[in-house]
C-alpha cells in the first residue's frame, strides 16, 4: 500500500531541490559569462576584420608570444557553456507539461551547441600552444584561432548558431506567465532574430569571406543573452523556490 503522505512529502522535497538548483545553475551562468567575456575582451585581435593594426599573416605561426594572455578566456568559455547546459536543463524541468515539447527540443539544440564549442576551444587551448612551441605546425594554420577562414571560427558560428536556435525553442515556455517570465522569452526570441539578421547581413556583404565579423556578432549576442536571461531567471526560481517553501 503506497503512503500517500510519504509520497506528497518526497514529491515536495525533490520540488524544492530543483528550484534551489535552477536558481543557483542561473547565478553560475551570469557569473562565468561575465568573467568569460572580461577575459576575451582583453585578447585584443591580431588578425582578422577586427585587427586595429600590426595583423599577422599566414600561416600564423609566429604568435606563440600571444600566449597565455589570448587563451586565457577558451577554459572559462568551456565553463561557460557547461553552465548554459545546467540552465536550460533548468528550464527543461520548469515548463509545463504542455510546453516541455519546445523545452525538450530545446535542450537537444544546447547540447549539440555545448559539444561543438567545448571541443573547439579545447582543441585550441590545449593543441594549439604546445604545438607552436616546439615547432609542429604542419596543417596548423587551418585550425588556429588567428586563421580568419579556419576551423576554430567555423565551428564558433555554428556552435553559437545552434545555441540561438535553443534559445528560440526555449521562449514558449515562457509564454502566457508573468511579465519577468514574458520578458525572459522575449529576450531569446530577439537573441534568435539578432543572430540570423546578423548572419544574413554580414553573408550578403561579404559573402564567405565573413572572417571573424559574424562571430564576434552571435558571440557577443548569446553571451549578453545568458547574462541577462541569468539574471532575470535567478529570480523566476528563487521566487518559485520560495513559493515551494511557503507551501
Amino acid at each position: 500500500m503506497i503512503d500517500k503522505d510519504s509520497h506528497n512529502k518526497d514529491s515536495g522535497v525533490s520540488t524544492s531541490v530543483s528550484s534551489r538548483f535552477s536558481y543557483y545553475s542561473a547565478i553560475l551562468t551570469t557569473i562565468v559569462t561575465i568573467v568569460a567575456f572580461g577575459f576575451a575582451m582583453i585578447a585584443i585581435p591580431i588578425s582578422g576584420a577586427n585587427c586595429p593594426g600590426d595583423c599577422v599573416e599566414y600561416p600564423y605561426l609566429n604568435t606563440i608570444s600571444q600566449f597565455p594572455r589570448d587563451f586565457l578566456w577558451m577554459p572559462l568559455a568551456i565553463m561557460l557553456v557547461l553552465a548554459y547546459v545546467t540552465l536550460i536543463v533548468s528550464i527543461h524541468s520548469y515548463a509545463s507539461s504542455q510546453k516541455k515539447i519546445f523545452s525538450q527540443v530545446g535542450l537537444s539544440f544546447a547540447l549539440i551547441a555545448a559539444v561543438i564549442l567545448a571541443i573547439d576551444y579545447y582543441i585550441q587551448f590545449s593543441v594549439i600552444p604546445m604545438s607552436l612551441m616546439n615547432n609542429e605546425t604542419e596543417g596548423l594554420a587551418v585550425l588556429i584561432q588567428y586563421n580568419p577562414h579556419g576551423v576554430f571560427l567555423a565551428l564558433e558560428e555554428l556552435g553559437y548558431l545552434v545555441m540561438s536556435l535553443s534559445f528560440l525553442f526555449m521562449a514558449p515556455v515562457f509564454t502566457n506567465r508573468g511579465r519577468l517570465e514574458s520578458a525572459v522569452g522575449w529576450v531569446f526570441v530577439i537573441a534568435f532574430i539578432l543572430a540570423i539578421v546578423s548572419l544574413t547581413v554580414i553573408s550578403f556583404s561579404y559573402g564567405l569571406d565573413r572572417q571573424d565579423r559574424f562571430e564576434v556578432a552571435i558571440l557577443s549576442i548569446d553571451w549578453l543573452v545568458l547574462i541577462i536571461n541569468g539574471v532575470l531567471l535567478s529570480i523566476v526560481f528563487r521566487r518559485q523556490f520560495r513559493a515551494e517553501q511557503e507551501t
